[in-house]
């Protein structure tokens, strides 16, 4: 009789360990069956942000007149990309300074811009004065939005379905 009593209560304790252990191996993932709906989110506005870009004509490499005028429209271009750039990025800001003696000898200051511009378009060129081009470019963030959306598909939690 004691022997059957202490089969039972070892089986009995064999099935409630394996039973334990089945549960914490399988988790919850098979509980529950579930279909994710995914929906993409708009901005409510989107800002327009416009940067113009100067460049001098006379200063510019080129034979005549009129190379050194389409040189100038051209880094009047990048100019104002650069513009525009600084504006969506930033700009990093390095200096420093040295000392000798207390005596302050150099002093140096950098400045840089990195980033991509896509969806900006020239909005005109024209001269100011007699020796520069100006260039302004507009940068529409719907525009931006749209082609960010065309590549990179962004999506949001719309509904979960439990079964």
């Amino acid at each position: 009789m004691v022997n059957i009593l202490r089969v039972n209560k070892l089986s009995s304790r064999f099935l409630a360990l394996t039973a334990m252990l089945s549960v914490c191996l399988t988790g919850c993932s098979n509980l529950f069956n579930k279909h994710v709906e995914w929906e993409t989110v708009a901005p409510e506005t989107y800002p327009v942000i416009l940067a113009i870009g100067y460049a001098p004509i006379s200063d510019q490499k080129g034979a005549s007149e009129s190379s050194k005028m389409l040189m100038a429209l051209k880094a009047s271009k990048l100019d104002a990309y650069r513009e525009l750039t600084e504006q969506v990025y930033g700009q990093k800001v390095e200096g420093g300074q040295s000392l000798s003696s207390l005596i302050m000898q150099d002093t140096h200051l950098d400045s840089s811009v990195q980033g991509v511009i896509r969806g900006a378009k020239v909005v005109k060129s024209y001269p100011v004065g007699n020796d520069t081009y100006a260039t302004e470019l507009e940068l529409d963030f719907k525009l931006v939005n749209d082609i960010y959306l065309s590549t990179a598909r962004p999506k949001r939690v719309k509904k979960v379905h439990y079964y």
